[in-house]
This record gives structure tokens, sequence and C-alpha cells, in this order.
């Protein structure tokens, strides 16, 4: 079967692998001018089944409220003329309930450990090299009112099955010895051990070429305009470089899903989310982060990817902006560099700004829409990293009419 994948980010060429595993001819359209360089660019670059919770918790309506005048937020709201923005935060409220957070974080629990397991096949059988780092991933906490709220946080997934332990500043120190200038700072924290890290953009563009040696088309700089349909489906891929055909297509845009189904009459409760991230090399420090570490405090992620630190924060409800200026990076730039004075060389940071695509639930949408050949694998939000690799295999039985491995309740539109 022709399967044309339309999206090359981590979950559009996650995609294409799991298709092309099963036996079809794969298509796979970017609008860029190589695949992971919108949101699979920038993120954490963790692979965190411990950190699964859903945005849409109790907590949220009063961060956001908070951040229309304190600009600290870690959450933040700007309000603006577009419909979708209001509608979309309709549904996202009314999932800020303790029942629905609670739900929602346990199925993106079960999904993101489900991932991490099809990631670790992915890697045994592929020699896809993107900085793997497997120490696990600290989250450490700066009092200790703050530590004893995120144990109590963290309960619902250590009795899902989550691996996880309570660290001393001691301990903290011992997993990541750089962080020893700063242990003053840290009242304790929660490791978990099996979460990981490594570079997804790295990862997405060695499993492309890998599809691409085995038969695949990548038609990068090629946008996708819209949807044609027919009396037995979809029958066309419209973009700018002419109809693309294919027996089945998979939608996998992202930000931009919703904007393409639209176009067949599909609307996706999808809205972008925009966050912010550095990149910084660490050239001849001494002492950079060892492992991946999560400031809870702060919501700062600090991420070692080889030769360089990656830290992300902020999620900004702006629509489609990716714009951005340096002082939108001077908290997080600040927060690591007194963690880890001697980690990069911070004066050569390099800033940068996606958009990450956000469910109400926070739950990505798979499975088969209203066209008998168009399937959806889309909404990852903020740990796509983390969820990709699942949701593809998931897709692929689907399609394949065999009965997936988890549940799938909760992935619906």
């Amino acid at each position: 079967m022709k399967v044309v994948v339309l999206g090359g980010g981590v979950v559009g060429v996650t995609t294409a692998y799991e298709m092309q595993r099963d036996g079809h001819e794969v298509t796979l359209i970017e609008q860029r001018e190589a695949v992971a360089e919108e949101t699979s660019w920038g993120n954490a670059g963790m692979v965190a089944p411990g950190h699964s919770f859903a945005w849409s918790s109790p907590q949220a309506p009063m961060i956001l409220l908070k951040s229309l005048f304190q600009k600290n937020q870690a959450l933040r709201f700007t309000p603006s003329a577009d419909l979708r923005l209001w509608t979309w935060s309709a549904l996202f409220l009314a999932q800020c309930t303790s029942a629905r957070a609670s739900l929602n974080t346990l199925r993106k629990h079960r999904l993101a450990l489900y991932s991490q397991g099809v990631l670790h096949e992915t890697i045994a059988k592929e020699n896809v090299a993107f900085d793997n780092n497997a120490k696990g991933v600290l989250y450490f906490y700066r009092d200790q009112a703050s530590l004893e709220r995120g144990i109590a946080h963290m309960k619902i997934l250590a009795d899902d099955g989550q691996e996880m332990r309570t660290v001393t500043r001691e301990e903290i120190v011992k997993l990541d010895p750089s962080l020893a200038h700063s242990a003053h700072k840290i009242a304790g924290g929660i490791y978990c051990p099996t979460d990981e890290t490594g570079d997804c953009n790295k990862f997405t563009q060695g499993l492309a070429k890998i599809c691409e040696q085995r038969g695949a088309k990548f038609m990068v700089n090629t946008t996708v305009t819209g949807l044609e349909t027919g009396p037995s489906g979809i029958t066309a891929v419209k973009t700018n470089k002419g109809d693309v055909k294919g027996d089945l297509y998979v939608l996998s845009m992202g930000n931009y899903s919703p904007i393409i189904a639209r176009t067949v009459g599909i609307n996706l409760p999808i809205y972008p989310v925009k966050g912010y991230s550095l990149t910084i090399p660490i050239g001849n420090h001494g002492a950079a982060p060892t492992i991946g570490a999560v400031d809870e405090n702060n919501l700062v992620a600090i991420t070692r990817m080889g030769d360089r630190v990656r830290v992300t924060a902020t999620a900004e409800f702006a629509g489609y902006n990716t714009s951005h200026k340096p002082s939108d990076f001077t908290f997080m730039k600040g927060v690591v560099q007194d963690l880890f004075p001697d980690g990069a060389d911070y004066d050569r940071a390099h800033m940068w700004a996606g958009l990450r695509p956000m469910t109400p639930t926070n739950m990505p949408i798979i499975g088969p829409s209203k066209y008998r050949n168009l399937f959806m694998n889309t909404g990852h939000g903020h740990i796509g990293w983390t969820m990709s690799h699942g949701s593809a295999r998931l897709a692929a039985d689907m399609i394949a009419g065999r009965t997936p491995a988890i549940p799938l309740d909760g992935l619906a539109a």
C-alpha cells in the first residue's frame, strides 16, 4: 500500500518508519528544508515518563490568570482576537479538575512508558546516534516545603509503576558532581533512573536517513495546502509542487494539523503553545551538567547533549507567533548559569522559540478519521519526543488491523 505521511517532525518520521516496517511504500512530505527543523529541533530532549503530568490541572487557571500581570509565570496567556484561542482555552479549562487531571496524567504516563519501550526496540535494531544519555533525570527542589509537595505530586506516577526515589542534597551531588557549587541552594529532589535524554533532531534525521536508504521518499521544501476528497475518501494531498497521491494518508503535522484538517471539514482541538530554549556550547568548561535535570521551582529543564547544553522553559499561549528577543531568555539563562557557573560558554547561547501542538487533555490524537483512508497521529504537546515512538506503533497497529499493545482510551479526537 502507498502511504503518504504529512509532516516531518519526530512523530511523522517515526510513523514513516513504522509504516515501512509493515511493508508499505512510504512518501513523507515536509515543508522545511529537512526533517525535524521545527518543534523537534529545540525541545528539552527528555524522554521522561517520570514527568508525564497533564498541564491542564487545578493549578493552571490561576497561573494563567497571574500571567496577565506577572510575566515570570511558567504558563503565560497572551489574549488575542483569535477565536480558536478562546474556544480551545474553554476546552482546556474544562480539563482542569482534579479528576480529569489525574485521568489524563495516568493516560499520558501509560503511553509514555510504552513509547520508551518502543524507542529502545528501535535503538537496538538501528544504528542511530543521538547523544543518548540513559543515566536518569533529576527533578530537584529549592526548599523543603516544595520538596514535600513534589513528593506528594509524584506519587500518582510512582503508584502507576514509575521507578523513582527521593534523594538528598548529598545524593544529588553524587548523581551530578557539577552541582557541587550550588548544592546549598537545593533542598533535595526526586530521581527517576529510567528517564533519559537525547537530541530529538539528531535522532529524527538519523531515522529518516535509514528510511530513505530503504526506499522511502522524502519530499522536503514542500508545503501542504490542503486535502482533496472524492467518493472513496481522500484522493490527494495538495502541495505547492502539485498533488501527491496514495492509498492511505497519515496527518502528523503537529501545529499545522488543524489547519489542513479543516480543508476537509475536520476540526481538531489542537492549539500551539510557545516554548523557549537555549542551546549552549560547552567549550572548554569543566563542570557541565552530566545528567538531565529540572529545577522544579523555576520550571527550567537542563539537558546535556554531547558537547552542548539545552535549556528550556516557559509555555506561552500566543498563537502561531515564534518571534523572540534576548530578554525572553534572561531568566532561564540566569538559572542555569547560577547552577553551573563553569558549565558552558553562556555568551554563545543560541536562542530559539517554537510551538508545541497541544490538545486540551494533553493527549495526542491517534486513529481513524471520518474518511476511511485518513488517519491521525498528531497533537503530542510538550512531550512529543517521549510519546512519538509508541504513537507511531499504535497508528501502525490500527492501520494493519492488529490489536494495540495498550488501551486507546483518551486518544480519539
